[in-house]
């Protein structure tokens, strides 16, 4: 392995679909082929075409200069990019963004043909290729996988490929079959022989049953007895040990010992048939790639960086008002002091206006860390072009700034100056913008990134000599005065405006300029010097930072265990096997399961209708290449009924409207235009009520990743069912027993749902669930989107075994399907088939052996016979593509209409959309199941699970507040009771300040991605009717009190005994109470700043803008008295203010004791409190009634954007 590069030569398609969601699927696939770059081809075109010379062939012209034209770059990417799109479908979504859970793009089943085009692109010989079919119908996974063999054929390349559930044709593609069960290979060899082998161990594939089914079956041993050929023969379980072993000695297994036995001689392999280079194309090439990339990124993100100016712009003119030049003076040490505040927030504002960067960043690493792996580009590569980038939006953001503010606050008016200032902001900007890549390059995770940010940003803060006075700082910490950065940029500031010739004039009784003196008493220092001093030490931190986050990215592998739950079943599958299931195997011989033990009762339900159309405003990219019409049309009319106990089958290519079909009927739809008529047994479809009796099974399995298997059903269970069953505890209980029995969930019960690619489920085990989720609702109606779409076929057999069952109970259940076996197409009893742009072409029973739906085909004059054997689904896909009605000048859809099965249809719906006799409308006496209070205590006991299972949010974040505390503590030790000078009683309240803003304000940002997860959840939960938008509010509102006082007590006793505050018990509950009440109003913060954005990069910014802003009015920076009075007003409704106010007056506002004031006069405690910052200890009483209100407020401001606003595009 180490004389060649094996990611170079070999290619890996994962089974996630990693992609930019802003890039298009061409941009995805154009970046893809440009980094990966010709490859071997160049050579092995000189070697091909020396061969031809000697065996004297002329090649074909077209295919020459193609080749050509492919290997040596010139249209590389371009000709192969457009190829890949044709061979995979996917020019029809080539100029549409990829999309995630939050922003609409292009479908799942196109991700994943994206996924796999992603490699496809390059010049790899050797392709890995991980369940590439998953949502993909089956016409489509036939077209893919032969072009595939074409591609491996020609080029002799090597193709392995992981399919879940191939259909005949498309197993009869490959010419080699791996049959993989328990970690052993069972079978490796020809296609041909499998049957063979397999026979030879004594299991028969029956007629009609798909080999690829069959092999996946026989392995199992649930599924293996009914397989057993030799019915004289008692059976027993044969376990994957025993094929593996008799693999060996069959005469296939021997043939491919003795082909590994023999070495493989090199001479034969041309030299560049392997990869030795390591990068693609040149590391110049590879740079311009990533910069073109991230250049577009940023314009795609454009809005992103205009609120970024914005919001600057905004926090501009708020400063330069609040320290008008009018109001600025020049008179005292205190009046440097404002200064000295104004530019300290200047500071922070353009230092924390990054901070939101943190999410996007690490939003894109796992798919940094996918490409990096397959080596398309090395590190730096990645990294430097947002480097690069940044500088211009660096000198926008800080021009903005201090092109609004220096002159108006009445900064020193000399150019130089100026320029300087400018100089120190754009270095400390582009220093954090650095600090920040580099930290979540090494957090990698959301709630880890963010946490790491603000304790990095707790320690600059508080030593940098603003908030604590570098005279008061303890030896043990000077070392973090001297390495922190901020200080350097504080410096450089604070010398360059001081040491100007505004404050060169003496005071009356002193000998040094106000200028110097204002530096001495901050602890600043007052040599010239050290403003080159502080910028050579912010180009050396931006160096330092932005080399760490290289190294971070090219040595860190993605956070969390990417692994799938494993059942206890299948762990001792191997061990156990004939032992324990020889016995069992008599239960499991037959396919269906026995009905339900508990049939819970319910209201049988058809559902009709008729004429429905859905349109949508037509998309901006199809304007803007040239279509006129007004609205894009996605269904045309489509008509039908489902009825109780019968299994509808709803099919069609990729994009023909079959989910939104579904939505339409389940009034999931956000936007869009919907017309037609829906009835439910007759009666008009009322969508507040139709929720009680329907379930859906969405094709994204959307869970809460933090509550076990067992408490989602119980959930939903508590929360569907009606409150007479819902009482009968121990009925309920047995009732979700049989459903997990049903779905073969039970050995699942206590495993963690996890987030989809990351922990918890498979997406297997992830399907199953979604289904369990909707039958424990016991609904009348249910609409399953693709449910066995990801399974394997055994999982598919399973899931389709238990829709029918549910069938069979007498509900009405439609099922949107991709790629069904023939077993499992032949379990419908109806199809409504659909073509692309939303138009019916089949709406009928199947009939036995699907008769019906071939006989109708077959009768269209041109349409081709089906294959004996050939899967009926497969054949009806590909008889009716648009290739096809072009090929036969016919309109499948036309043909239709004028069928005897379109009047068929029509008049079934005609019959059901009136009442039966003696019928009444559907009637509930409340919109949900349940009553407000028992949605209240469920979701409560949904969040406190979830919370509790969460240890990265709860952990970290108490960790964090902990933290924090210890080290204020270490460096304002004692500070608290030593009050002799003003500057001693600036320094306590400092302390008061940094934990109040750095513990509250990372409070805020912590929950921001636990809510923004959960919102997706929420979604789904409220569109199926199991509660209000309140309840689910109110629970999120109360399960963080309990947390949240663990964080303040703790944070409390460490901070006050360290610090030295007063020990007496009325003033220590008083700062417990107002740490409490803090953390608390920020926390609900977080969750607003969620609640009222469309996702968490732009939460992150408001939530960043609204702290820039109360931090300038918290009464710190800037005291209240000295608070310009037009914007007085706000300082009263900022609660960082009260919170300080009720800090500092319950610690020092009724103290007697002197303290020496700067102009060396002395004063007591409090009256300088109440001079200098306005706060009274009368007013306390007040202060906490408002403190209180904060967090009352907040929360309802909370559940209000929950219930008001959706963001959710569908």
């Amino acid at each position: 392995m180490n004389e060649f590069v094996p990611q170079r030569t070999a290619a890996y398609v994962n089974q996630n679909d990693l992609h930019i969601a802003e890039l298009t699927a061409r941009e995805t696939l154009a970046f893809s082929a440009r980094v990966q770059g010709v490859g071997t081809r160049y050579d092995l075109l000189a070697e091909l075409s020396r061969r031809e010379k000697e065996a004297n062939i002329k090649p074909d012209p077209d295919i020459d200069i193609y080749m050509k034209a492919v290997t040596t770059g010139v249209q590389k990417a371009n000709l192969i990019t457009d190829y890949v799109l044709r061979i995979l479908g996917l020019e029809v979504c080539a100029d549409t963004i990829v999309g995630n859970a939050m922003l609409r793009g292009i479908s799942g089943g196109q991700k994943k043909r994206l996924t796999t085009g992603e490699m496809l692109v390059g010049p790899v010989k050797a392709l890995f290729m991980d369940e590439i079919s998953t949502g993909l119908d089956s016409s489509t996974t036939f077209q893919i996988v032969n072009s595939l063999k074409q591609y491996v054929h020609i080029l002799k390349g090597t193709a392995v490929i992981s399919l879940l559930q191939p259909a005949p044709e498309t197993y009869n593609l490959f010419d080699d079959i791996i049959v993989l069960s328990d970690s052993h290979i069972g079978y490796q060899g020809p296609r041909e022989y499998v049957l063979e082998f397999f026979e030879s161990m004594g299991f028969k594939c029956p007629e009609r049953k798909g080999v690829a089914d069959f092999l996946q079956e026989v392995t199992s041993w649930k599924d293996q007895e009914q397989y057993w050929a030799d019915k004289d023969q008692p059976y027993r379980f044969v376990t994957s040990k025993e094929f593996s072993e008799a693999h060996r000695s069959f005469h296939v297994g021997r043939s491919l010992g003795e082909e590994l036995a023999t070495e493989f001689d090199k001479s034969k392999s041309h030299p560049a048939a392997l990869t030795t280079k390591r990068y693609g194309v040149g590391k110049w090439e590879l740079l311009k790639a990533c910069l073109s990339r991230e250049y577009l990124l940023m314009k795609r993100n454009s809005f992103y960086y205009t609120f970024k100016l914005s919001k600057l712009a905004v926090m501009a003119f708020i400063t330069m008002t609040i320290f008008l030049r009018t109001e600025m003076h020049r008179d005292s040490v205190t009046d440097g002091g404002i200064y000295v505040g104004a530019m300290f927030y200047g500071i922070v504002t353009v230092m924390f206006n990054g901070l939101a960067e943190i999410s996007v960043i690490v939003s894109r690493l796992p798919v940094f860390y996918k490409q990096r792996d397959n080596i398309f580009f090395p590190s730096w590569a990645y990294a430097l072009p947002e480097w690069i980038l940044k500088i211009p939006m660096s000198f926008a953001e800080v021009g903005v700034w201090v092109f609004l503010t220096y002159y108006v606050i009445g900064f020193d008016p000399y150019i130089e100056r100026f320029f300087r200032q400018y100089l120190v902001l754009v270095l400390l900007n582009q220093m954090t913008s650095a600090l920040f890549r580099f930290i979540a390059a090494l957090g990698r995770e959301p709630t880890v990134a963010t946490t790491l940010a603000w304790l990095t940003l707790a320690i600059l803060y508080s030593i940098s000599g603003f908030v604590l006075s570098k005279d008061k700082i303890k030896k043990w910490w000077l070392w973090g005065f001297w390495i922190s950065p901020m200080m350097y940029g504080q410096n450089a500031m604070v010398n360059n405006e001081f040491l100007g010739k505004r404050w060169r004039h003496i005071l009356p009784d002193s000998t040094e300029p106000l200028g110097v003196e204002v530096l001495k008493s901050w602890g600043f220092f007052t040599q010239s010097h050290w403003y080159w001093i502080g910028v050579g030490a912010l180009i050396g931190y931006t160096l330092l930072f932005n080399f760490g986050y290289i190294l971070a990215l090219m040595y860190l592998s993605p956070p969390g265990k990417h692994q799938a739950v494993i059942s206890e079943e299948a762990q001792s599958n191997d061990q156990n096997g004939v032992r324990k299931f020889g016995s069992a195997s008599g239960s499991t011989s037959s396919h269906t399961l026995p009905a339900r033990g508990i049939v819970l009762p319910f209201q049988p339900h058809s559902i009709t209708f008729d004429e429905v159309t859905y349109d949508v405003d037509m998309p901006q990219e199809m304007r803007k290449r040239g279509v006129v019409e007004d609205k894009l049309v996605i269904l045309k009319g489509v008509s039908g009924a489902f009825r109780p106990g019968v299994l509808t089958a709803l099919m069609g290519i990729t994009g023909a409207g079959k989910t939104t079909l579904l939505d339409v009927l389940a009034g999931r739809k956000t936007g869009g235009y919907v017309g037609g008529n829906i009835t439910i047994s007759g009666y008009q479809k009322k969508q507040e009520t139709f929720p009680r009796i329907s379930g859906y099974c969405e094709q994204n399995d959307i869970h809460s990743p933090h509550v076990t298997v067992y408490e989602s059903l119980l959930y939903s269970a508590w929360l569907r069912l009606s409150p007479d069953i819902n009482t009968e505890t121990k009925r309920l209980q047995m009732f979700i027993e049989e459903v997990m029995e049903l779905v073969e969930l039970k050995p699942l019960r206590h495993a963690l749902v996890g987030l989809p690619g990351v922990n918890g489920l498979s997406t297997e085990q992830r399907k199953r669930l979604t289904i369990a989720v909707e039958l424990v609702a016991n609904p009348s109606i249910i609409f399953m989107d693709e449910p066995t779409s990801g399974l394997d076929a055994r999982a598919a057999a399973i899931v389709m075994r238990t829709v029918r069952n549910t069938v069979d109970t007498g509900r009405t259940v439609v099922c949107t399907i991709h790629q069904p076996s023939i077993d499992i197409f032949e379990s419908f009893d109806e199809l409504l088939l659909m073509k692309q742009g939303g138009q019916q072409i089949y709406v009928g029973p199947l009939g036995q052996y699907s008769s019906n739906l071939i006989s109708y085909f077959e009768g269209i004059q041109g349409v081709n016979k089906i294959k004996d054997g050939y899967n009926p689904a497969t054949w009806m896909l590909e008889v009716t593509t648009s290739a096809k009605e072009i090929e036969l000048g016919i309109d499948f859809a036309d043909v239709y209409k004028n069928s005897e099965h379109y009047r068929r249809n029509k008049a079934l719906v005609k019959e059901l959309s009136s009442p039966a006799p003696g019928s009444v409308d559907l009637y509930f006496p409340s919109q949900y199941s349940t009553s407000f209070i028992t949605q209240c205590i469920a979701c409560l006991w949904k969040q406190h699970w979830s919370y509790w299972h969460n240890s990265q949010y709860t952990t970290v974040s108490f960790l964090y507040s902990t933290t924090v505390a210890i080290l204020f503590g270490s460096m304002f030790w004692n500070l608290g009771s030593k009050i002799e000078k003003q500057k001693d009683l600036f320094n306590a309240m400092g302390s008061m300040y940094a934990s109040v803003l750095l513990i509250g304000i990372q409070n805020a940002y912590a929950v921001q991605p636990s809510i923004s997860v959960e919102r997706i959840v929420f979604y789904r939960e409220r569109a199926a009717g199991m509660y209000s938008a309140l309840p689910y509010a109110l629970a999120q509102v109360l399960i963080e009190l309990p947390y949240v006082l663990v964080k303040a007590v703790v944070c409390s006793i460490i901070s006050y005994a360290m610090i030295g505050f007063e020990w007496t018990v009325t003033k220590f509950f008083w700062y417990l109470f107002f740490l409490y009440f803090t953390f608390l109003y920020f926390t609900y913060y977080g969750m607003i700043s969620v609640a009222v954005t469309p996702n968490l990069h732009i939460s992150s910014m408001v939530s960043s803008g609204f702290n820039s802003l109360w931090n300038i009015f918290s009464g710190f920076i800037v005291p209240r008295p000295r608070i310009p009075v037009w914007w007085r007003w706000y300082s009263w409704a900022n609660p960082i203010s009260w919170s300080l106010y009720g800090l500092v007056a319950s610690q020092y506002g009724d103290i007697k004791q002197s303290i020496e004031s700067t102009d060396g006069s002395s004063t007591t405690v409090e009256d300088f409190v109440r001079s200098y910052f306005g706060f009274r200890h009368d007013f306390l009483w007040v202060v906490a009634a408002v403190i209180v209100a904060f967090p009352v407020v907040f929360a309802l401001m909370f559940a209000i954007s929950v219930k008001m606003l959706n963001f959710q595009r569908r």
